[in-house]
């Protein structure tokens, strides 16, 4: 056995047999909720390397562990949480298989860190959120763990919503069909969500052609707001107050009213905008490159051209 010594005179035992590490760290099923297959196994590699970070950030939290990781609260961590789960998106999305794991594992470590502060404070610890996310999961799939049937993803969605709206009113929570997205989410990523929670509770159009007829019709309304506008300057120089505050609104729901169109033709709007950002940054850079002067003494024609030059060699590269 290592022991670390933590707070309080806290031992943490890391078992040198992997059998005895699998039965430390065995999770037992609340009575109120139909058990998991049991793992064929005790030797799950899985368990063994999680049961190997927690006794890490133990150690790293100990009376004489990291200075760094022992000053941090649950607050000045959270950010952590976000930018680490943003670095594992983008390297997903890159297709960068080995970043990605080592991107996974920087949140696995934010979360088990979390946890032990709070530990530590008397709040939770991990067993308390492995525990309740696994209660959760049980629960939210009674077509795997009991007898309702759903034989498609949309009907295991529409069964997902159901039992949180019967949760949030068991709790006296705002049980609103469009409740639960985070209101700190990223602006599309959340109209993406709030938008699908709408359609599952039928507030839809009857196909996507409804939904790019409501684009063009807040394009329209945006166009309406301005006109008068000075758009021969950058900023609305000149505009009122309200007259910003209406640009702004119709803006919005432009932007909006696309994330809808998003979810009907099953695209993640988020996801989309991102690759767009990255077409854009990567045409970019090519037209800076090609540039034979600076960028700014350079010609409105001549940099359309070498745009059109940078689109032309990406479509070229990708066939």
């Amino acid at each position: 056995m290592v022991r670390v010594a933590g707070d309080r005179q806290r031992r943490l035992e890391w078992p040198t047999d992997e059998a005895d590490a699998l039965r430390s760290l065995r999770m037992t099923t609340p009575s109120r909720a139909p058990a998991p297959r049991t793992p064929e196994t005790t030797d799950d590699p899985r368990a063994l390397a999680f049961a190997r970070l927690l006794a890490v950030v133990d150690r790293l939290r100990a009376p004489d562990g990291c200075p760094w990781d022992r000053k941090q609260t649950l607050a000045s961590m959270a950010p952590h949480l976000v930018e680490e789960a943003h670095e594992a998106v983008e390297a997903i999305e890159r297709g960068n298989t080995g970043q990605a794991a080592e991107e996974c594992g920087d949140v696995l470590m934010v979360v088990a860190l979390l946890c032990r502060i709070a530990e530590q404070d008397g709040a939770f610890d991990l067993a308390t959120a492995a525990h309740g996310i696994s209660d959760k999961l049980i629960r939210r799939h009674p077509h795997v763990f009991a007898e309702v049937v759903a034989e498609t993803a949309e009907q295991v969605v529409s069964n997902w919503e159901a039992i949180k709206k019967t949760e949030r009113e068991e709790k006296r929570e705002d049980a609103s069909a469009i409740a639960g997205v985070p209101v700190a989410l990223p602006a599309l990523q959340r109209a993406h969500r709030v938008s699908g929670k709408a359609i599952s509770a039928g507030f839809r159009w009857a196909n996507p052609e409804g939904a790019l007829a409501k684009v063009r019709e807040e394009v329209l309304e945006l166009e309406e707001a301005l006109v008068g506008a000075d758009l021969s300057q950058d900023g609305l120089p000149g505009a009122t107050t309200a007259a910003r505050a209406r640009i702004e609104h119709e803006l919005g729901d432009v932007l909006l009213a696309a994330a809808f169109l998003g979810r009907y033709l099953d695209i993640d709007s988020e996801r989309a905008t991102r690759s767009a950002v990255r077409r854009f940054e990567s045409r970019f850079r090519s037209m800076e490159t090609s540039l034979d002067v600076p960028m700014k003494s350079a010609t409105l024609e001549r940099l359309m051209a070498a745009w059109q030059d940078a689109k032309s060699a990406e479509k070229e590269a990708a066939t």
